[in-house]
């Protein structure tokens, strides 16, 4: 199960709006082992496209060398999807390469309107397990 404050949620569904049509992608980092996300860290879509994702090298660098000297681990790895549903394609189940992040995805796609789709996953071994998401007022 994800637990997650209404402050991220909102976070990440404003970049996953704001980056459309582009799919959004970025981490959430939380203390090793605590499977709390707590800072957000929005990243650029190297691909800059509204069918696939992919970390810029770079700043995935960058960003995993930071969380490494924060003593921090990416608990969430999310990304948007703006014309299907909040579902893993199976370009995203090959490249989810860390056991322990929830894989969260935000569909904008447009029959949803002003909603967004909000849904977290495991992906172990390439197996998707959809989770339960509690999102709370902190």
């Amino acid at each position: 199960m994800l637990t997650i404050s209404r402050e991220l949620v909102d976070k990440i569904i404003a970049h996953a709006r704001a980056d459309h049509p582009d799919e959004a992608c970025g981490v959430i980092a939380g203390p090793v082992g605590s499977d709390s996300p707590e800072r957000f860290v929005a990243m650029e879509n190297a691909e800059r496209s509204p069918t696939f994702y992919r970390f810029d090298s770079m700043e995935q660098l960058r960003v995993w060398r930071e969380m490494d000297d924060r003593d921090e681990e990416p608990v969430v790895i999310y990304h948007s999807h703006t014309a299907t549903e909040a579902y893993p394609s199976r370009t995203d189940i090959s490249y989810a390469s860390e056991p322990n992040a929830h894989y969260v995805l935000v569909s904008t796609r447009e029959e949803l309107g002003e909603e967004a789709e909000f849904r977290s996953y495991r992906i172990v071994d390439g197996v998707v397990s959809e989770e339960e998401v509690t999102i709370t007022a902190g």
